[in-house]
């Protein structure tokens, strides 16, 4: 199903949110949730400890942090455990995929899909008083200019396919 490119890396579509894995997941026979692969929008790899995070929409339905599981190179993390990797380096060319915990997954079909993430910049520091870089992953949240702010590619929304 997926494709390699000469050094042996995944081919990836061009969107941040990747209609190839995009699937439900199942434990034990049992239908738990879903998956997508999601892509760094940042222009270089970056620590997972610096992401603040991802929030995911799907349909009009918002999934809770707490419901949002981050593999990467076959390790999962709730997103608090993010903050504690430093030692893994996101490579832009390699997505990391979300697990979200939905009882049944989703229908077959045909879904409008949000991420949104949010992450720190390495030798962007912050000051005493001063706001963070970038506000916490919120989907459809307001940012200072009315929109939803987000340093690195904010909200990415796709239709995608549900096929299996």
């Amino acid at each position: 199903m997926s494709r390699l490119n000469e050094r042996g890396k995944l081919v990836l579509e061009m969107e941040a949110v990747q209609q190839r894995w995009f699937r439900n997941v199942y434990k034990d026979g049992q239908c738990t949730g879903f998956q997508i692969a999601y892509r760094s929008t940042y222009y270089r790899g970056i620590s997972l400890s610096l992401s603040k995070g991802f929030r995911v929409l799907v349909d009009g339905e918002q999934f809770p942090r707490e419901a949002i599981a981050v593999i990467y190179e076959g390790e999962t993390y709730t997103q608090d455990e993010l903050a504690k990797a430093g030692h893994v380096q996101w490579n832009l060319d390699e997505p990391v995929f979300l697990n979200i915990a939905k009882p049944g997954g989703l229908k077959l079909g045909v879904h409008e899909v949000t991420v949104n993430w949010s992450h720190r910049i390495s030798y962007i520091g912050t000051m005493p008083g001063v706001p963070e870089q970038t506000p916490p992953a919120e989907v459809g949240g307001p940012g200072p200019t009315g929109g939803t702010q987000e340093f690195g590619g904010g909200n990415c929304t796709r239709k995608l396919v549900l096929v299996r």
